[in-house]
């Protein structure tokens, strides 16, 4: 192995390992994220509130393509990860209400 394939394979470990820590960071905040969802939830079923909120989901969504924009990530993407989100908040939410 050459010194610089040698190099290169130090670096992409390197960026490997980054990229499994903030994997974990996902998981975790997902996880966290969701606690409080299924909690919004439970509020909504016990007083008989609809599943979903449009217009606090247009909010979300204009607010997470600002944040894309300033972290240099693109708003489409966030937007599209985001409705995933909401999408499935949107099924625990039902599942609360039968």
């Amino acid at each position: 192995m050459t010194d610089t394939t040698a190099r290169a394979a130090d670096l992409l470990k390197g960026h490997r390992e980054s990229i499994d820590r903030l994997d974990a960071i996902l998981v975790f905040t997902l996880a966290e994220r969701f606690k409080h969802t299924q909690g919004v939830g439970v509020l909504k079923a016990t007083h008989d509130l609809p599943p979903s909120d449009p217009a606090r989901e247009e909010k979300q969504i204009a607010r997470l393509r600002d944040l894309a924009n300033e972290a240099d990530l693109d708003p489409e993407f966030a937007e599209k990860f985001l409705n995933f989100i909401i999408q499935e908040v949107i099924k625990h939410h039902e599942r609360h209400q039968s």
